[in-house]
């Protein structure tokens, strides 16, 4: 960089994936710069994941505040690579989560770095995944969280593509899951 010249998020980006591996614009994030959003403020933070622990610099979270996410979310046999794309405007871009895999980086976040309500509002702007690529990703999704979530929420929502989510997602466990979120309240999954 030379002197006065600004710094732009998505070579930044670029440019730190060479020194943290599999680092990519995810989550919330990456469904807002696809279109899918609620309420977005004017500062959102950067969600970004990646394959190995590490930190963002300081240099670039001053300019972009934005958090790292670094949690296997998928089984060793998906392609680290799948459902990661630059965007369409943007081909020699940073990697960004395509809608199906977004969604399901959010609602891995669900009760962590994510409330419940904004989440859901954010679903239910996900109108018409493409069903092949969000079964492969359910298929190789071993957390139950992501995968009960995601059908629950669908069916809860009456969306078009809850039959096939059911369908997709397979059995999960038997019984109920629950988790005590941050807020005091508990968060129960049907199976």
């Amino acid at each position: 960089m030379f002197p006065n010249d600004a710094l732009q998020v998505g070579p930044s980006i670029k440019f730190l994936a060479r020194r943290l591996p599999g680092l990519h614009v995810g989550g919330k994030t990456a469904l807002a710069w696809r279109g899918v959003r609620h309420n977005v403020g004017p500062r959102e933070r950067l969600c970004l994941w990646g394959n190995v622990p590490g930190s963002l610099p300081p240099w670039f979270t001053k300019r972009f505040p934005a958090r790292y996410v670094v949690r296997k979310l998928f089984g060793p046999k998906l392609p680290s690579r799948f459902g990661l794309q630059p965007l369409p405007e943007t081909p020699d871009g940073p990697a960004v989560s395509v809608p199906e895999r977004a969604l399901l980086e959010l609602l891995s976040d669900v009760g962590v770095s994510q409330g419940l309500e904004e989440a859901r509002n954010i679903m239910e702007g996900v109108r018409s995944p493409r069903l092949d690529v969000l079964g492969t990703l359910l298929k190789h999704c071993p957390r139950v969280k992501v995968v009960r979530l995601c059908v629950q929420w669908a069916e809860e929502l009456k969306l078009d593509w809850a039959a096939d989510a059911r369908k997709l997602a397979g059995p999960r466990g038997r019984g109920r899951w629950f988790s005590r979120l941050p807020d005091g309240s508990t968060l129960i999954l049907k199976p």
